[in-house]
Formats: structure tokens, C-alpha cells, sequence
């Protein structure tokens, strides 16, 4: 009896190697974009995604020699969709917070991105209680702007989009007062545009881990820790290599690990 129970063991340990062994074998990985949150990553007119993450998996995926593929997966449905194996990392603008990391395991960040308001250059916001009581602020769904507003804010009339392209047209529009959101976004989305000018930033940068996180990560499955560590070196061997830099800087005129 106790000769089975050992056997028993003992096959029961080799198939739990043999599992790991097996995990670890990433031929090939299935990665989400938004696709729609430029300089990050946006569709072009022919269909094709572009952008620092779409360059940034390739060249990731060519230091760690797996072979991947990229597609475009709405906001609001790209943790169901990991969740569902329908792809198997998101690299999205996606801060790293506790509340998503009940959800899914996230890499060493790849950028950091305070998140600020923008509104109409003739006009400031009061950023006290009363000063943005009933104020109209454009927000893309679920994002931690979201979920900061709807916390620390109640009085806030929050306008939620599923884009931040829908949002900053109501605010041309005047249809909101102002848009809250990731500043590398607001910048090159909004600022940068034709028109841009006659929008700036106002008030601080918020950045208090509680709530805005530690950085932006690549999400994958909790489970898939190998494929994080896989990912995790591919980061690190991208920042040694000054690539990551290199790619960044075709996109960001600053450094967006220090973003003001």
C-alpha cells in the first residue's frame, strides 16, 4: 500500500513537471490592442494597427523568439476576452492597479502615465469640491479616470465613452467641459491635433499609486506566471539594448518613464 502511495506520489510530481515544462513552451502568443488610443496604438485607414505597442510586440517577440499576433479588442471587453483565451496578453495603455491585479497578472511596467485634465484653453478648473461640483467630465469607460471620479468625486457628472476619440469631440463640441484621462494620450490625441491649441492642460498630474497604479503593464492570465516572466525578460533585455528607447522615442518627444 505504501509502495502505491509513493508511486502514486512520484507520478503525481512527474506530471506536475511535466506540465510546467510543457507551460513554458511559448511558441507562439496572442496580443490585444486597443487599437484606438494614438500614440499607443491606432487602426490606420486600411485596416492596419500601428503605433508604440503594435512596434514595441514585435520587437519583444523577436528578442524572446516566439512567434505573435496582434489584434484590435474593444476596451470595454479586453480582460473578458483574456479571461475567455481569446488572446493571451493585452499590452494596452493599461496601468498597473490592485484592483485589476485581483484579475490578471501584469509584467514589469513598460511606461508610466500621469493622468490629468483637459478643457478649453480659456478656461481653468477650481479642483476643490465645490469647483467641480456638476462639472461634465468625458472619461473612457472602466479606466482608472473612471474609477477615480466615481470614488472621490460623486458630484461630478461623469460622461463615459468608449473612446477617447468620442470624447474629445464633445468637448470641441462643448458638449462636456473637460476630458479626464492618461496625459500621453490627452497629448497626442487631442493637443497635438489640428486645433489643438485652443486646449491645454489644466490643473496637477495625478499619480498616487492607490489609484493611478505603478505604471503601465502587459496583463496576461494570473495562471500564465511563466508567460510573465517570459515577457518580463524580454522588457528588461529591450531597456539593456536601448531598443525600447529607440522605438519610444519615434512616438514620445519625452522620456515617458518621467512624464510631467
Amino acid at each position: 500500500m505504501k509502495h502505491g502511495i509513493v508511486k502514486a506520489g512520484l507520478l503525481g510530481i512527474a506530471l506536475a513537471m511535466s506540465g510546467q515544462a510543457a507551460a513554458k513552451e511559448w511558441k507562439e502568443i496572442k496580443f490585444s490592442v486597443e487599437g484606438a488610443y494614438p500614440p499607443f496604438s491606432w487602426t490606420t485607414q486600411d485596416g492596419q494597427l500601428a503605433g508604440f505597442e503594435v512596434d514595441l510586440v514585435r520587437a519583444l517577440c523577436e528578442e524572446v523568439q516566439v512567434k505573435c499576433t496582434i489584434r484590435a479588442q474593444d476596451w470595454d471587453g479586453i480582460i473578458p476576452a483574456l479571461l475567455a483565451r481569446k488572446h493571451d496578453a493585452i499590452i494596452a495603455a493599461m496601468t498597473i492597479t490592485p484592483e485589476r491585479e485581483q484579475k490578471v497578472r501584469f509584467t514589469i511596467p513598460y511606461a508610466k502615465v500621469p493622468t490629468r485634465f483637459v478643457t478649453k484653453a480659456d478656461r481653468s478648473i477650481e479642483f476643490t469640491q465645490a469647483g467641480m461640483s456638476g462639472l461634465k467630465v468625458g472619461v473612457q469607460r472602466a479606466t482608472i479616470g473612471d474609477k477615480y471620479l466615481s470614488e472621490m468625486h460623486p458630484d461630478v457628472n461623469i460622461v463615459r465613452y468608449g473612446t477617447f476619440d468620442e470624447a474629445f469631440m464633445d468637448l470641441r463640441a462643448g458638449r462636456i467641459d473637460t476630458v479626464f484621462g492618461g496625459a500621453i494620450g490627452l497629448q497626442s490625441g487631442l493637443l497635438d491635433k489640428p486645433g489643438g491649441d485652443a486646449f491645454h492642460f489644466t490643473g496637477p498630474s495625478f499619480t498616487e499609486e492607490k489609484w493611478f497604479g505603478r505604471g503601465v503593464g502587459i496583463a496576461v492570465r494570473k495562471q500564465d506566471k511563466d508567460l510573465a516572466e517570459l515577457l518580463n525578460r524580454g522588457i528588461t533585455a529591450l531597456h539593456e539594448k536601448g531598443i525600447h528607447q529607440k522605438i519610444a522615442s519615434q512616438y514620445f518627444s519625452y522620456d515617458i518613464y518621467a512624464v510631467n
